[in-house]
Formats: C-alpha cells, structure tokens, sequence
C-alpha cells in the first residue's frame, strides 16, 4: 500500500509541476517529489516483488 500511495503521490507532483510557474512552489512541489522517490525506492530495495521506479522527472 505504501507504493501505491507513494506512485499516486509522484503521479500527483509530476502534474502539479507541469502547470506551477511559482518558482518557490516549484521548489517545495520538487522536494515532496524527490522524498516521494526516496520512500518508492527504499520500498523496492526491502521488497523483491516491487514495481521498478517510475521514470525520475527531468529538471
């Protein structure tokens, strides 16, 4: 449940930061991202039955 969560979250951000000019709130919608990536990862690593990570956003 934690992936599920953690990939609705990223799948969230990603369309936030599509649309946000304000750079400061590109800045905190980047982080929340990136510690989203972090949790998604940390998850793969303990389970073997993980999905891959989703494709990291470019910037």
């Amino acid at each position: 449940m934690d992936r599920t969560v953690a990939h609705l979250n990223i799948d969230h951000y990603r369309r936030l930061l599509a649309t946000e000019t304000d750079e400061a709130r590109r800045q905190v919608l980047l982080k929340l991202l990136a510690e989203e990536e972090r949790k998604l990862a940390e998850s793969a690593a303990s389970s073997p039955n993980a999905k891959p990570n989703p494709k990291p956003l470019a910037g």
